[in-house]
């Protein structure tokens, strides 16, 4: 069992309002088709879709005012425009991939994931079928409304379906010891042990309302706490997250406990 997280950074222009990167998507689709490693989940970002909306209206810290509706219901909708391109480019690739929404079936609790229905996602993949799941915005039980981060939708995917392998694609090749795209000096770290947290990622720089690589590596955490093997690779290299998909040694980030 295998999930693949494609960040924001990769399938969208983070600088350009609604821009998906289509380039990057049709050479990743291509890259899983070839990879063949089945089962598999696919999770992927909201980037220049989903954040700066959600950001706008005020969504991930819940119900203010009534206004906001429109807002909770823009960003569902500008990840529903994202995913269908996805999904369309995986299809066109030859992927079975199957678009299905985190908000129709999924719940959180003070932005954190309570309720998911595990049982449907494993019948997708009985079929046969390639699910892809998205940070979605959510009902929430104590705020009313939330946003789900992919990475935390990941976390719990792995820990429900004993996933052997979990790959998040980002825009840079792992773990630095700072910020890669703000200091020359930042050194890819190979190895993380989660328990020590041995890295400075920084801060994201574009609109995250999820928290960024940091968010990234906190989620993380518990997908290797349930058994996972971690790896955070650069899906904007050619090749890459297809190797890493069939197993292979590549340029990234293992998490460690």
């Amino acid at each position: 069992m295998l999930i693949l997280k494609l960040g924001g950074s990769v399938v969208t222009h983070k600088d350009k309002y609604m821009s998906a990167h289509t380039g990057n998507i049709q050479r990743l689709a291509m890259e899983i088709a070839e990879a063949d490693t089945y089962p598999i989940v696919i999770v992927h970002g909201g980037g220049s879709f989903g954040h700066p909306v959600a950001k706008k209206h005020g969504i991930a810290d819940g119900l203010v005012d009534k206004s906001q509706f429109f807002g909770f219901s823009e960003t569902h909708q500008a990840m529903v425009k994202l995913n269908q391109v996805i999904v369309d480019l995986l299809l066109k690739a030859g992927v079975p991939a199957f678009a299905i929404s985190p908000s129709s079936m999924i719940r959180t609790d003070s932005k954190r994931l309570n309720e998911l229905d595990i049982g449907l996602i494993k019948g997708f993949i009985e079929l046969g079928l390639v699910p892809v799941l998205y940070g979605d915005a959510v009902l929430d039980s104590q705020q009313t409304f939330a946003i789900l981060s992919g990475d935390q939708l990941i976390a719990k995917l792995s820990n429900n379906l004993g996933a052997d392998r979990v790959i998040f694609g980002s825009d840079v090749d792992g773990i630095f010891t700072d910020n890669p795209k703000l200091s020359p000096d930042a050194m890819l770290i190979e190895t993380v042990s989660i328990s020590s947290h041995e890295a400075n990622v920084g801060a994201t720089t574009h609109t995250d309302v999820t928290g960024g690589m940091l968010g990234k590596l906190s989620e993380a955490t518990e997908a290797v706490r349930g058994g996972a093997d971690v790896l955070m690779v650069n899906a904007f290299v050619p090749g890459r997250v297809r190797s890493a998909l069939r197993g292979e040694k590549v340029i990234g980030t293992v998490l460690t406990l």
